[in-house]
């Protein structure tokens, strides 16, 4: 399986400050990704090499932030303290896990700022709710040209820590716990709370890990 992206997740008045503060972090700039109308909420995003990126995302004050578990997912880590919300990895056909976790992906769009309307389907949010170890699961419908990783030049994703039951990511995934992606390295630690401990970078100027 391959990794797509990472989520972090903060308040929307911390949102530039997070920002800015990665962004010098890693020697690289974020840009501004718009809104997610049916989840209500809005990120700035990372492209990285490799077809990845990351996403520092807050929930709106919008009602569609109360209806739609991505929008719930991110206000509650918020309201945690903020941090990594998940791992999000890609399909080339949702189907499968359509039909594992019994239910329809949901259609998500972005416009971004120059007008363009980014779509994909997703699934696995609610899962992540209940259990923030979990990823949930993205298919892209427009383009690869148009992917969120476009334009990564000087940053990659290496490793990821979680913390939590490895078994349970063998019966999710299907996949080793040791090794559940192809792309990116997965160390497993001790933690007190379940989900990503942190992320872990290559820059131009050295490794730079995230908690």
């Amino acid at each position: 399986m391959r990794l797509d992206h990472v989520s972090y997740a903060v308040s929307h008045h911390e949102l530039t400050d997070t920002v800015q503060r990665l962004g010098a972090m890693l020697g690289a700039s974020f840009y501004d990704g718009g809104r997610h109308p049916s989840f209500g909420t809005s990120n700035f995003v990372l492209p990285l090499l490799d077809g990845k990126y990351i996403e520092v995302v807050a929930a709106l004050d919008h009602p569609a932030a109360d209806r739609a578990p991505f929008g719930q997912a991110v206000r509650q880590r918020a309201e945690a303290g903020g941090g990594w919300l998940g791992w999000v990895v890609s399909c080339s056909d949702i189907t499968a896990v359509e039909e594992r976790l019994g239910r329809a992906a949901v259609p998500g769009h972005r416009k971004l700022p120059d007008g363009f309307d980014l779509r994909w389907k997703q699934i696995g949010v609610i899962e992540n709710i209940s259990s923030p170890l979990l990823p949930f699961f993205i298919e892209w419908e427009t383009s690869a040209e148009h992917h969120p990783s476009v334009g990564g030049h000087s940053v990659s994703l290496k490793a990821i820590e979680l913390s939590g039951d490895s078994n349970t990511i063998i019966d999710y995934l299907g996949e080793t716990a040791s090794n559940p992606l192809d792309d990116v390295h997965v160390e497993w630690v001790d933690a007190e709370d379940p989900g990503i401990v942190s992320v872990t970078f290559e820059t131009p100027h050295g490794v730079v890990r995230i908690d």
